[in-house]
């Protein structure tokens, strides 16, 4: 049972402070933070330099639940990689610093940053 419980949150919080230490978002590229729950995906664009969100998506977005409604927790993350995307684009960013959280790059986050990246954001 090394996965599960108290001693996995702790590994990633860990996880998450060693790549916090070397990303940093700023104006010209925010940082696209990740979280993943059991259920929902959720992303934000993080200005650090100013401690401002720019932009969000999660899978309880509205647009999101009447069309992805049946779909896989990997569709679903895709879309919100698209939502942010073009959201991004609404606010005039192009380029971004990709934030995992902590999570492995594989799965449910490798699809969000998929399709964040066929959504048209560079990072």
């Amino acid at each position: 049972m090394s996965g599960s419980g108290i001693a996995s949150s702790l590994r990633r919080r860990r996880r998450r402070q060693h790549i916090r230490r070397r990303i940093f978002g700023t104006g010209d590229a925010p940082r696209l933070s990740v979280f993943r729950s059991s259920e929902n995906i959720y992303a934000q664009l993080i200005d650090d330099s100013q401690s401002r969100t720019l932009a969000s998506a999660s899978t309880l977005d509205k647009s999101l639940r009447t069309k992805e409604a049946g779909q896989g927790k990997r569709a679903r993350a895709e879309a919100v990689g698209k939502l942010m995307a073009e959201r991004a684009k609404e606010a005039g960013i192009t380029r971004v610093v990709f934030d995992r959280g902590g999570y492995l790059y594989h799965g449910r986050v490798k699809a969000l940053a998929e399709g964040a990246r066929s959504g048209g954001l560079e990072f």
